[in-house]
């Protein structure tokens, strides 16, 4: 691909200075759980750690990607709040949480910011 790119391309493409944020969630649920009270979980887990921080979840029960819900990129200390609020559940038997990657291009290193 052409490194010369103007930044109204870099932009929509997302790369470079509009690099976006995000992270990956694998959890694993306790095997005895009911799927009412897993519907219960995502939903808390929507409203309570995902909306009340300005996060967006996409995926499934057990393995998605946590991006800012308007333009941008999560944080570390996003990151955390989300990671602490899946390790307080009774819920789960394990919280795997990735480090911050590239949402729209997992295979691109991050930038790092000057």
């Amino acid at each position: 691909m052409a490194t010369n790119r103007s930044r109204r391309l870099r932009k929509k493409l997302c790369v470079d200075e509009f690099q976006e944020l995000g992270f990956e969630l694998n959890l694993g649920f306790k095997e005895d759980l009911s799927d009412e009270a897993i519907d219960a979980f995502l939903d808390a887990f929507l409203v309570d750690a995902m909306d009340a921080h300005g996060l967006d979840y996409v995926g499934g029960e057990d393995f998605g990607l946590v991006c800012l819900a308007k333009r941008g990129s999560v944080n570390e200390e996003q990151r955390a709040i989300v990671e602490g609020w899946l390790k307080g559940r009774s819920e789960l038997t394990s919280v795997e949480v990735s480090p911050l990657m590239d949402a729209w291009h997992p295979e691109t290193p991050i930038k790092s910011v000057v």
